[in-house]
């Protein structure tokens, strides 16, 4: 039994996939994909079909590659479930971004409906202005991650020109065009396709600035040298 949400960004993230086994009262929800606008639905519409009967309800949440802030909705969907048939509820499992995304919420990731966070008690207004400057924070990240995922093709392409180029390592390459759009105030997609471009001849590519040319000749010294 599955159920899949689709993203709004034409298939650059992952559909969410929900695997359901369920074998002596115990479901195990195996979660693949990301949790963006819509995955809560998704959850939601895997427990309503779950048996009667069911006693405990697992999320295995190792397949989830990255998270937005709506993915918490997923959590509050679960813990109503669990809350409601009073029966136990976890998701486990969670990797990389995700945690990320889970720790600045003030969650703990490896046990977000049950452990530090979660209580029910007034939270003092000194630790909600903080969560929420936090959660502002995380939203900017969270947007910066999405518009890396859509410019990735050309960012790595703009990589592969300056290892090939300057004999260096993806880190320094990536260090080279994050400097290079620091020091010029250009944007990171703008800076890589100036670079692909140049690779081929520079025939119907961006012409770069001289301020920009000048900023990637600095900052190949200073990441190379």
């Amino acid at each position: 039994m599955s159920s899949a949400a689709h993203t709004s960004l034409a298939g650059r993230l992952d559909n969410l996939t929900i695997d359901v086994g369920v074998e002596g009262g115990r479901a195990v929800l195996v979660l693949r994909g990301d949790l963006i606008h819509g995955s809560a639905d998704t959850l939601a519409g895997a427990l309503a079909r779950l048996p009667d009967g069911t006693e405990r309800v697992d999320l295995d949440m190792t397949g989830v590659a990255f998270m937005d802030t709506t993915g918490l909705q997923l959590l509050e969907v679960l813990d109503t479930y669990g809350r409601r048939r009073r029966i136990q509820v976890t998701a486990t499992g969670w990797n990389d971004q995700p945690r990320r995304i889970l720790e600045m919420a003030g969650l703990d990731p490896d046990d977000p409906l049950h452990g530090p966070g979660t209580h029910r008690e007034p939270v003092p207004a000194a630790v909600v202005m903080e969560r929420a400057e936090q959660l502002d924070l995380l939203r900017t990240e969270v947007e910066q991650l999405r518009h890396a995922i859509v410019t990735r093709p050309v960012i790595d392409q703009a990589r592969g020109v300056l290892m090939a180029a300057c004999s260096c390592s993806p880190d320094q390459a990536w260090d080279v065009l994050r400097e290079a759009s620091q020091l010029s105030n250009t944007k990171l997609r703008e800076v890589a396709a100036v670079v692909t471009a140049e690779a081929g001849g520079g025939g119907g590519g961006p012409l770069p600035s001289p301020e920009l040319r000048q900023a990637l000749r600095t900052a190949i010294e200073r990441c190379l040298n």
